[in-house]
């Protein structure tokens, strides 16, 4: 399967180096990037003096799925541990979905931390500050009362790996899909489509074409620009989707980076080298640009697509199109959400209340949260 996200990556990867990077993990990653997943592993992405690095912290926070291997030795990692406490802090705040795998340790030892993890945790506690040592206790437990399958009795690897990936691959179906149905809830999508169809002219084969989008909202105009990469992309050869803009060359050499992060997201059948484009149609979504010397930096890339190529900009600064002499924009001050999108995700946030609250208290307070939400919502 084919991801079509603005994530950068799909899955992280998280595992004592000294267990699995030559095993476990290592098959798992490359059965992941087999079938088109973008996976980052630690070891592959950085060199071994970067690994505690701003880089794979922003890996992590770029990452929709995280794997977290629990081998023996898992426990042992400060810097396993440290990975581990940022991993939750976004799963905490339901930015991000964790799938343990307890590889060759048995859950009950981690949520309670005896026997091996007791003795790693005794050491950690003889040179670390004891607050930093129960976030990582913390992060642990909080990891071990996450469904996963029970791995730690499973002897064979090879069911192991492609059951994990089955899962994740279902999973980037069904968020696929909810993406474009996000993009449905926008207010009047049917007519926006026809207007951008109409800029986008994709039956055209005569040059490039740029085509603006700006609005004022940033979550309804990012979901339409998903919507048209979503609905779009089979038109083109190759396609790329490149998200948070404002953001992607901060305190980097906005050319030399910006050129990275299209190679990396740039995904397509006939895709063999960046060469190769200069001959394809091409769609290129770029989210949420703030600066003109982001274009500036990206038209080293694009000026180089085949005819019939297309790329979208989308802004909140119309003058920045003017600027670099866009002349197809779709404008749409009040772009907005039907009524019931903003409903949908406060039952989305009630239900991970729910779950939480049953996680930490018991059954009776998730009965109570249960009974008060049928309230709420039947109001």
């Amino acid at each position: 399967m084919t991801s079509l996200t603005a994530f950068k990556y799909d899955v992280f990867l998280s595992f004592s180096g000294h267990d699995t990077s030559r095993t476990f993990s290592s098959f798992l990653y490359h059965e992941l990037v087999r079938r088109n997943i973008r996976t980052f592993k630690g070891d592959k992405e950085l060199e071994i003096d970067q690994r505690i690095s701003p880089e794979l912290d922003r890996a992590i926070g770029e990452s929709r799925f995280t794997v977290v291997v629990v081998s023996e030795n898992y426990a042992a990692s400060s810097w396993c541990l440290k990975e581990l406490r940022k991993i939750m802090d976004f799963e905490n705040q339901g930015l991000m979905t964790v799938i343990p795998i307890f590889y060759g340790v048995d859950p009950f030892d981690v949520r309670f931390q005896i026997k091996k993890v007791a003795e790693h945790f005794k050491k950690h506690e003889a040179r670390e500050d004891d607050e930093k040592v129960l976030s990582w206790r913390r992060a642990l437990r909080d990891l071990s009362y996450i469904s996963s399958p029970c791995s730690w009795k499973c002897e064979d690897d090879l069911k192991l790996v492609n059951a994990i990936a089955d899962d994740i691959s279902n999973k980037l179906v069904i968020i696929t899909s909810t993406t474009i149905s996000n993009g449905r809830n926008i207010v009047g999508i049917d007519k926006h489509m026809k207007d951008l169809n109409r800029l986008m002219d994709l039956n055209s084969k005569e040059g490039l074409r740029i085509v603006g989008i700006w609005a004022r909202e940033c979550s309804a105009r990012s979901a339409l620009a998903r919507y048209v990469y979503q609905t779009t992309c089979q038109h083109f050869e190759s396609y790329c989707f490149m998200g948070n803009m404002k953001n992607i060359s901060q305190g980097r050499d906005c050319e030399s980076h910006l050129h990275e992060e299209f190679l990396k997201n740039i995904e397509g059948k006939y895709l063999t080298s960046y060469e190769t484009l200069k001959n394809q149609t091409v769609l290129l979504v770029a989210d949420d640009v703030d600066k003109l010397e982001q274009l500036d930096a990206l038209e080293a890339d694009f000026s180089g697509f085949g005819p019939g190529s297309v790329v979208i900009i989308t802004t909140k600064d119309k003058q920045l199109l003017h600027s670099y002499g866009i002349k197809l924009v779709f404008e749409e001050e009040f772009l907005r959400f039907h009524p019931f999108h903003s409903r949908f995700f406060r039952t989305l946030a009630f239900k991970k209340r729910d779950i939480y609250a049953m996680k930490c208290f018991g059954w009776l307070p998730f009965f109570l949260f249960l009974t008060v939400g049928i309230f709420w919502f039947s109001k």
